[in-house]
This record gives structure tokens, sequence and C-alpha cells, in this order.
């Protein structure tokens, strides 16, 4: 019985699961790959021809036609149309061997064998991509020419959907073309810089000859510029295009299209060699260049997007007709007296409501057929002076220790904090105490660098920030100078167009924009992107602080250094700002100069514009003299009062956080803002005095008052107080031609001028800027010994400079 159920367990042991075997689950795991496999394939052909069916339609005028983008003034009128005429075309039969070879060897080797896509290519350049860090693409000389025609060639559009689209239209076009039509096609069409279209029209404005006359070099650079061609740039960028001009060279060799000398000697051509002046066809052109160049940065840099290829609708910001008097004003002698034509300007002219950028130049004299030329008005890398005062010094002041115009500082012998480096001003002398809208008015420099040390760095930086005005270190020198040592591009420092920028806040109440030269684009298919170019206006200070500096300002150009800018009528706020060489680089100047000085700045504003204008020239060394400083305020007036002449004139309107008391403002509920009769009313500065305004309406104020001098201003300040004591208030008399106040009684410090400080008769007739007793010349503030290269304000010219100018 016992052997009977051994015998039962041992034949059910035997008849028991048996082990699989490795062959039969693999081939398991392989029928299960390749049915997941085929479903991926089904999905994705049925993904593919999903996105396929809607592929716009291969057409011949898309195939042929230049991607050229439109540029729109903010009037709606095209001012540039990119690419649209700058086209020579040749046909199939005229490509060059030399030409297509080195074509198909640098960008499609496999050209002749596929079928518009290449799973070869493709598979070679995602292996390729995976183990190097040079990314190589997939697409075949037939996907590049669609990828032209019909889509962007944006990395951030380079979707699944549109890769779909792109590869059935290519395939669609290897069955409707042959390969030298497509060929053509390509040719005729790619981007080759500085405006041109197809290679037929590159080798022209390159070498002045056709494709079929090119040498092995010059072919080679030719066939390797589209891929990127502004950076291949001969004319631009000569090493990067020699070298890939080389690598064309190889991979011709590499594809037996060249024999090895013919590679050596074309190798050792230089890259340059036969390149001839590029022409301007388009005359209107030079008008909008280095606004174009900033139009075509800003695209870029917000949507990713190629001007040169994408076929783009871009409504800018332009004033055409702004522009066009900017440009005339700054290229002829209709309007400013230059002193040669070396004088370079850059000025910037902005919407102070809104941010938007409505006329800019960049370059003066600029060579014939220059295309995107150096635009200045956007450089940091020279000083824009006295022009920082309100920014860097007076505006933190006002905002952040909510100092008065009234408080008085001392303008005395000073020296930077922590150094012995004296601080001078432009006549070597001390004005003694004086209000801080005095000293801003005449520009001082001490009471400006001592302003700095009041609030301090880390408040500034930030009161900066604001404007969008960055300094890597911030130093009591920029008190007086944008100097900065690092410029990264155009982060640090001033430009002309940071600076209208940040002027624009005083002008509209506080509220920073950021430049804007791009309204909307208008993409090929009819939407559009806006959101990318909206800008929202953030705070950048108390509406108080913005009306101070406004109302200080206004006075520099009837009392101060700005008379030269003066407009009949006309409400607006201006500073002036000159740099100065350091003494090394004096001793390095040629000549018995006077006053020379790197850099001449103008920067002023309306309710309606916010200007700024910078001068000097390239060689910094070449100076800038007393009889060449007016350019930069000619080229202010005369722009200011074009634009001006078809707008509202009007006023600012004092915040409710303020009191006048005569001509001084105070904040309210300040401990220093002195009390005054609840019967007596603020009083209202009236328009500069004129018979004419240049506005199309007469200014808002009907008011009879005279306006407040710089005499009136002196009567109200205690002559002795230090720079930490308040001046005593002026009270305003029932009369209006008649002012008084009660004077200090400690007596009055000795002004280096008695002329400047002494307060007018009660017979004199307060005027708006032609004074006699005003200084004697129309120089700035020269820093004297400062080596940190601070900046020197205009004194204020006498009646009679005035009246010749």
């Amino acid at each position: 019985m016992a052997n009977q159920s051994d015998s039962r367990a041992s034949r059910h042991q035997q008849n028991g699961p048996k082990k699989r075997s490795v062959g039969s689950i693999l081939l398991k795991i392989f029928v299960t790959l390749f049915i997941i496999a085929g479903i991926v394939l089904i999905a994705g052909a049925g993904l593919f021809a999903f996105y396929a069916k809607d592929a716009p339609a291969l057409s011949e005028e898309e195939l042929d036609a230049t991607v050229s983008s439109k540029l729109y003034a903010a009037n709606g009128e095209i001012f540039q149309d990119i690419g649209s005429e700058r086209r020579e075309k040749i046909s199939p039969t005229d490509v060059p061997q030399q030409l297509e070879d080195a074509i198909v060897s640098i960008e499609d080797r496999r050209f002749y064998n596929h079928i518009g896509v290449d799973p070869i290519r493709i598979a070679g350049s995602a292996f390729s991509n995976m183990t190097s860090q040079d990314l190589q693409g997939g697409s075949t000389l037939t996907q590049q020419l669609i990828k032209l025609s019909y889509f962007s060639t944006s990395e951030e559009d380079q979707t699944l959907k549109r890769k779909a689209q792109e590869a059935w239209l290519a395939v669609k076009l290897e069955r409707q073309h042959s390969k030298q039509e497509i060929l053509t096609y390509y040719i005729n069409k790619v981007y080759m810089s500085n405006g041109f279209y197809g290679m037929q029209t590159a080798s022209q404005a390159f070498y002045g000859k056709s494709l079929n006359e090119l040498s092995l070099a010059e072919t080679a650079l030719i066939a390797g510029m589209p891929n990127a061609p502004n950076y291949y740039d001969p004319y631009v960028n000569q090493e990067e295009a020699q070298e890939r001009r080389d690598t064309v060279l190889y991979t011709m060799l590499d594809n037996n299209k060249i024999t090895q000398q013919e590679y050596e000697e074309a190798e050792n051509t230089p890259v340059d060699d036969g390149l001839q002046e590029l022409e301007q066809e388009d005359d209107d052109y030079k008008y909008y260049d280095n606004y174009t160049k900033e139009v075509i940065k800003e695209v870029e840099d917000k949507t990713g997007k190629d001007v040169y290829r994408d076929g783009l609708n871009i409504y800018t910001n332009l004033d055409e007709d702004a522009q066009k008097r900017l440009y005339d004003i700054v290229n002829s002698d209709e309007y400013v007296d230059y002193p040669d034509d070396k004088m370079q300007v850059a000025s910037t002219l902005i919407d102070p409501n809104t941010g938007e950028v409505k006329a800019q130049i960049g370059a003066r004299n600029v060579e014939e057929g220059t295309i995107l030329g150096n635009n200045l008005a956007v450089n940091t890398s020279r000083d824009f002076g006295s022009t920082v005062k309100p920014v860097v010094d007076y505006g933190p002041a006002f905002e952040f220790l909510k100092y008065p115009t009234a408080k008085t500082i001392v303008d005395e012998p000073y020296s930077y904090e922590g150094s012995d480096t004296q601080i001078n001003n432009w006549d070597n002398s001390f004005m003694g105490s004086m209000t801080l809208r005095k000293a801003l008015v005449l520009s001082r420099n001490i009471p400006a660098a001592k302003l700095f040390a009041d609030v301090g760095a880390d408040s500034i930086q930030e009161f900066l920030g604001n404007l969008n005005i960055h300094y890597e270190s911030l130093n009591q020198s920029n008190a007086i100078s944008s100097n900065s040592d690092t410029q990264d591009g155009t982060k640090y420092g001033i430009s002309s167009l940071k600076m209208a920028a940040a002027y624009s806040a005083f002008a509209n109440g506080g509220t920073y924009y950021e430049p804007q030269y791009v309204d909307k684009i208008v993409y090929q298919d009819g939407s559009e992107e806006v959101d990318a170019f909206e800008v929202e206006g953030e705070k950048a200070m108390e509406d108080t602080t913005a009306y101070m500096v406004t109302d200080i300002l206004k006075d520099v150009v009837t009392d101060g250094t700005g008379t030269n800018a003066a407009i009949p009528g006309l409400y607006q706020a201006v500073k002036t700002g000159t740099s100065n060489y350091t003494d090394d680089e004096l001793e390095e100047l040629e000549g018995n100069v006077s006053s020379p000085s790197p850099d001449s700045n103008f920067v002023g504003y309306t309710k309606n514009y916010s200007l700024a204008v910078w001068t000097g020239y390239n060689d910094k060394m070449t100076p800038v003299t007393s009889e060449s400083s007016h350019v930069a305020s000619d080229v202010y007036r005369e722009l200011m009062e074009y634009v001006s002449s078809s707008v509202e004139n009007e006023d600012w309107t004092m915040p409710d956080g303020l009191v006048r008391i005569g001509k001084e403002l105070y904040l309210k509920g300040q401990d220093d803002t002195p009390s005054t009769s609840s019967s007596q009313a603020p009083r209202r500065r009236s328009a500069p005095s004129s018979s004419t305004t240049p506005s199309s309406q007469a200014p808002s104020s009907t008011s009879e008052e005279e306006p407040s001098t710089e005499e009136e201003e002196e009567s109200s300040e205690p002559s002795s107080e230090t720079s930490d004591e308040d001046s005593s208030s002026e009270e305003e008399s029932s009369s209006e031609e008649e002012e008084s106040s009660e004077p200090s009684s400690e007596p009055e410090e000795e002004p280096s001028s008695s002329s400047e400080e002494e307060p007018p008769s009660e017979d004199e007739n307060p005027d708006t800027g032609n004074d006699d007793s005003s200084n004697d010349d129309s120089e700035e503030d020269t820093g004297g010994d400062n080596e940190d290269g601070g900046s020197e304000d205009e004194s204020p010219p006498d009646s009679e400079e005035e009246s010749s100018e």
C-alpha cells in the first residue's frame, strides 16, 4: 500500500507543471512589444493624419515669395517692409554646380535620396544630440523650404503638430516638384543678412557678380549663411563668417565635391576678399534705422520670432513726423549749428504716460548704406553728468527724508566720504548756504554729493531700481555722474533711453513705464500677439516727490542752466549735464580748448513728452567745448518745440500732500512745515512769459501773475543756516507785484558772487530768464580736480549771451 502511494506521488510530480523555456519567454516579450509598437504606430499615424489634415495647401505663390515683415508706424502707415523688393532670382537651369554641391554638402547630403523627410537623418541627429552638446537638426532641405514658406522659424513653435504638417507638406512637395526646382526655391528664398533675400541678391550685393562667377571661397560663404545670416554676416562678424565658410569647405571635401588642393586654397583666402561696399537702395531707411534695430530686438526678446523669416506685421509706436524731424535736426545745419561733421548725437523721445518710444536716433552723419548701425541712444557707456541729480540725489531726498524744497544746504569745500578727493564746482568757488531749490537750479555739485550721503546708497539704489536704473556698485561719485565701470550690455549705467524713461516718472506724477517700441504683432494666420507688449505702469515714487522735482526743474529753464532751451509759453522742466576729464586725460588733450568735456547732455519733459539728448564724439578724447556745449539743448529745443505744437500745453497740478508757501514746497504734516494763515491759498505758478505759445492751445492758466524768479527764491532763504536747518518761509503780500520775507536773525554768508545772492529791489520786474543778474557764462560745473568723472553744469547765461542764441 505504501509502495502504491509513492508511485502515485512520483507520477504526480512527473505530470506537474513544466518550467517554461527561455525561448518561449522571449517570444512572448517580442509579441507583446510588437503589439505595443503596433498600437503606438497606429496611434502615431492617426495623430499624424489628424494634424496633417489641417496643413496649409501648397502654392507657387507661397513657395516663391519672400517672407517679408512689415513695420507700421503709430498712424497705421507702413514705414519699413523688410525684404519685400531686395531680391534677384535665378531659374533651375542657372544654378551653378559649385553652389549646388556646397548647399547639399552642408545642409542635406542625402537630398537626392529621400522623399522629403529622411528617417536616417532624423535618427542620426537624435543620436548625435544624445551623445554630444552640439544640437543638430533632422530637417531636410525640402522641410527647410516648407518652414520658410509656411511656418515660424522660432524654436518655441517647433510643436508636434507643426512638425507633422511640415513633414507632410515636404512629402507632397517632392511629389509635385523636381529636386532641382526645390533647390532653386530654396536659393531664391533664404534670408542673407543686411535686408537681402536670395543668394543671387547677396552675390550681387556682396561681390558685384552673379552666382556662376563666384570663386569657391565666395560660394562657400554664400552657401553657409542661411543657417544664421546675421551671425555669419561677413561685414559684421568676420571671424564667425570665416569659420562657417571653412566648415562648408570641409563638408564639400568630405563629400568628394572638391579636391584637397582646392580646399586648402579656398580656406587660405581672407574672408573679406572681394567684398564690396554695400549700397542702400531705400533712401527712407536712414530715417528709421536705429528705431528699426530696436524693434527687431524687442520682437525677438519678447516673442522669439525672427523678423526676417516669420513674415510679421509689426505695429510700432513710432511717430513718423517726429522721427523725420529728429533726423533732420541731427543731420542738417538747418536747425543746429554743429562744430564739425564728427560730433555725434543720440536722443530718445518718449510718451511719459505710456512708455511708448515715439522717436529715436543713435548717430549722426552715418555712412551711406549702413544698415542696423550702432545705436548710441541705448548705449550706457557714456556719462550723463548732472542730469542724474534729480534721480540720484533730490528725488530720493524728497522721497525718503521728506525734505522741503526750502531746506538749506551749504555749498562749501567738501570731499567724498572716506577719501581726500575734493569735489569742486565749475567755477572752483562756493556759494555758501542755499535752498535745495537753488542748489539744483544752479546744479551745484557739493550739495548733490551731500544729499547722496544724507539719503544713503541703499535707499538711492531702491529709488533708482524703481526707474530701471542699475549700478553694479553705486558710489558717492554717482551723485553727479552716471559713470559705471561695468555695463554688462546695457544693464548698468544710463543711456538716453533710460534717462527719458526715468524723467517720464517725474512728468506723469510718479509712475514708471518700461519703454516700448512695439504695440502688437499680427502673424501670417491673422492671430495677434498683444500681451507680450502690454506694459503696466509701476509706482516709482510718491506724486509729491515727482511734483517737487518738476517744480524745481521748471526754474532751470527760466533762471538756471537751461535757458537756451526756453520755448515761449511752454510748460516744461529741464536739466543740463556734462561730464569731465580726469587730470591725466586733461594733460593728453591737444590744444588750448575752453571748458572741455567728453559728454554734454540735456534732458527735459512736458506732460506729453520726455526727451533726452546726449552729444559727444566717438573718440572720447575729442572734447565738447564751450563753443559747442549748446548743441544738446539746441537739439532738445528744436524737437520739443516741434512735437509740442500739436498737443495741449498743460501745467502740472500740485498734489494734495503738498503746501506751497511763497515759492517753496513742503510736505503736509511734517515738523518743518511752517504754519500758514487759513486765508492764504497756495500760489499757482504762471506760464513762462511769451506773446505766443507753441501749442495748439493757449496755456490753461489765465493768471496774470508773473512767474517767480531766482531772486524771489533767494529772498526767502536764510543765508547762513547750515545744511541741517530749514529756511524761513516766504509769505505772499497782498500785492501780486511785491513779495517780502522775514530775514534771518543771523548774518548772511558772503556768497562768491553778490549779484547772485542779493534779492531784487521792489521795483525790479521779475522776468522769466532774461535777467541781468544771472551768471556770466554758459559753462557747466566741470568738477575741477575730481577724478571720478563727476558732472559739471552750466552757470546761467547772461542776457547778452541768451539774446544772441
